[in-house]
């Protein structure tokens, strides 16, 4: 059985390449844009200056056939199921990253805490819950 996935947007940042992206958002990543298919207007107008979100990824350089890695590309680290790791290599590389949106101008959306390089397709975004929504 297969699936079919639709991105509404992609990612553009000044990551060029997986080696110089840092292994999660906060751990030094630049700001980046989302920018949205012009489908998704309905879909991104009650976002926020401030809000907390999930985006959701497909990891488009991964490689699919990785199911154990090294976590954090560290030798030293023991061999690890890729379902215990953020590793972007895995069978179906979903990305999440949880960042903050910084502006919004029509369907491009800046974010911080983006690790996600240039290019990367955006698959979906959702709310980071706080108990309110």
């Amino acid at each position: 059985m297969t699936y079919e996935i639709h991105p509404i947007g992609v990612v553009r940042s000044s990551l060029v390449d997986r080696e110089s992206a840092p292994k999660q958002g906060a751990e030094g990543a630049p700001d980046a844009w989302l920018m949205f298919e012009p489908a998704m207007a309905d879909g991104i107008r009650d976002l926020a200056v401030g809000d907390e979100v999930f985006v959701l990824t497909w990891l488009h350089l991964a490689d699919r056939s990785v199911t154990a890695v090294h976590p954090r590309d560290d030798p030293r680290n023991p061999l690890t199921g890729v379902f215990s790791t953020r590793s972007s290599d895995r069978p179906n590389p979903v990305g999440l990253h949880r960042v903050r949106v910084l502006a919004i101008d029509g369907l491009r959306v800046r974010v911080a805490d983006l690790e996600a390089v240039d290019g990367t397709p955006i698959v979906d975004v959702k709310p980071v819950l706080d108990g309110t929504r």
